[in-house]
Protein backbone atom coordinates (compact mmCIF):
# COMPACT_ATOMS: atom_id res chain seq x y z
CA UNK A 1 0.00 0.00 0.00
CA UNK A 2 1.34 3.40 -1.01
CA UNK A 3 1.51 6.20 1.54
CA UNK A 4 -0.49 9.42 1.60
CA UNK A 5 2.68 11.33 0.67
CA UNK A 6 3.30 9.05 -2.33
CA UNK A 7 -0.28 9.62 -3.51
CA UNK A 8 0.07 13.38 -3.07
CA UNK A 9 3.35 13.30 -5.03
CA UNK A 10 1.75 11.22 -7.82
CA UNK A 11 -1.08 13.73 -8.18
CA UNK A 12 1.42 16.60 -8.21
CA UNK A 13 3.34 14.80 -10.97
CA UNK A 14 0.10 14.38 -12.91
CA UNK A 15 -0.67 18.08 -12.46
CA UNK A 16 2.84 19.01 -13.69
CA UNK A 17 2.48 16.73 -16.72
CA UNK A 18 -0.90 18.26 -17.59
CA UNK A 19 0.60 21.73 -17.16
CA UNK A 20 3.43 20.91 -19.58
CA UNK A 21 0.91 19.71 -22.17
CA UNK A 22 -1.96 22.09 -21.38
CA UNK A 23 -2.49 23.23 -24.98
CA UNK A 24 -2.78 19.65 -26.23
CA UNK A 25 -4.95 18.59 -23.30
CA UNK A 26 -7.23 21.62 -23.75
CA UNK A 27 -7.78 20.65 -27.41
CA UNK A 28 -8.93 17.19 -26.34
CA UNK A 29 -10.74 17.98 -23.10
CA UNK A 30 -11.79 21.54 -22.46
CA UNK A 31 -13.54 21.25 -19.11
CA UNK A 32 -13.79 23.51 -16.11
CA UNK A 33 -14.83 21.18 -13.30
CA UNK A 34 -14.05 20.55 -9.66
CA UNK A 35 -12.30 17.25 -9.11
CA UNK A 36 -11.94 14.97 -6.10
CA UNK A 37 -9.61 11.98 -5.93
CA UNK A 38 -10.58 9.62 -3.14
CA UNK A 39 -7.96 7.05 -2.13
CA UNK A 40 -10.11 4.18 -0.93
CA UNK A 41 -7.57 2.08 0.99
CA UNK A 42 -6.12 5.06 2.87
CA UNK A 43 -9.44 6.82 3.55
CA UNK A 44 -7.99 10.14 2.35
CA UNK A 45 -8.87 12.45 -0.49
CA UNK A 46 -7.44 15.29 -2.54
CA UNK A 47 -9.27 17.92 -4.52
CA UNK A 48 -8.60 20.51 -7.17
CA UNK A 49 -9.99 21.94 -10.38
CA UNK A 50 -9.57 20.72 -13.94
CA UNK A 51 -9.50 23.88 -16.09
CA UNK A 52 -7.75 25.03 -19.25
CA UNK A 53 -6.11 21.63 -19.64
CA UNK A 54 -4.53 21.88 -16.20
CA UNK A 55 -5.10 20.44 -12.74
CA UNK A 56 -5.14 23.50 -10.51
CA UNK A 57 -5.30 24.11 -6.78
CA UNK A 58 -4.48 20.55 -5.76
CA UNK A 59 -5.01 20.28 -2.00
CA UNK A 60 -5.60 17.72 0.73
CA UNK A 61 -9.17 16.90 1.69
CA UNK A 62 -12.34 15.86 -0.03
CA UNK A 63 -14.76 18.02 -1.98
CA UNK A 64 -18.15 16.34 -1.58
CA UNK A 65 -19.61 18.68 -4.23
CA UNK A 66 -16.94 17.89 -6.84
CA UNK A 67 -18.37 17.47 -10.33
CA UNK A 68 -15.87 14.68 -11.08
CA UNK A 69 -14.84 12.14 -8.44
CA UNK A 70 -12.22 9.43 -8.87
CA UNK A 71 -12.25 6.51 -6.43
CA UNK A 72 -9.08 4.45 -6.56
CA UNK A 73 -6.68 2.50 -4.35
CA UNK A 74 -3.30 3.99 -3.52
CA UNK A 75 -1.18 1.50 -5.49
CA UNK A 76 -3.51 1.78 -8.47
CA UNK A 77 -3.25 5.59 -8.39
CA UNK A 78 0.53 5.39 -8.57
CA UNK A 79 0.38 2.83 -11.38
CA UNK A 80 -2.14 4.96 -13.30
CA UNK A 81 -0.01 8.10 -13.06
CA UNK A 82 3.07 6.13 -14.19
CA UNK A 83 1.09 4.81 -17.16
CA UNK A 84 1.27 1.22 -15.94
CA UNK A 85 -2.47 0.81 -15.32
CA UNK A 86 -4.91 0.65 -18.22
CA UNK A 87 -7.75 2.94 -17.20
CA UNK A 88 -10.40 1.06 -19.19
CA UNK A 89 -9.42 -2.25 -17.67
CA UNK A 90 -9.23 -0.69 -14.19
CA UNK A 91 -12.77 0.63 -14.58
CA UNK A 92 -14.03 -2.72 -15.89
CA UNK A 93 -12.55 -4.53 -12.89
CA UNK A 94 -13.73 -1.80 -10.47
CA UNK A 95 -10.24 -0.85 -9.38
CA UNK A 96 -11.16 2.67 -10.52
CA UNK A 97 -14.53 4.34 -10.55
CA UNK A 98 -15.32 7.77 -11.91
CA UNK A 99 -18.44 9.60 -10.80
CA UNK A 100 -19.33 12.33 -13.28
CA UNK A 101 -22.09 13.40 -15.60
CA UNK A 102 -22.41 11.39 -18.82
CA UNK A 103 -21.21 14.43 -20.79
CA UNK A 104 -18.11 14.77 -18.61
CA UNK A 105 -17.39 11.04 -18.86
CA UNK A 106 -17.42 11.28 -22.66
CA UNK A 107 -15.02 14.22 -22.52
CA UNK A 108 -12.74 12.52 -19.99
CA UNK A 109 -12.56 9.40 -22.11
CA UNK A 110 -10.52 11.41 -24.62
CA UNK A 111 -8.00 12.23 -21.93
CA UNK A 112 -7.74 8.80 -20.37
Amino acid sequence: MASVDECRQALQELAARLDENADHVRERVNLDRTLACRITDLAVAFHGRLADGRLLGLADGDDPKAKIALNIGSDDLLAMVRGELDVGRAMATRRLSINASPFDLLKLRKLL
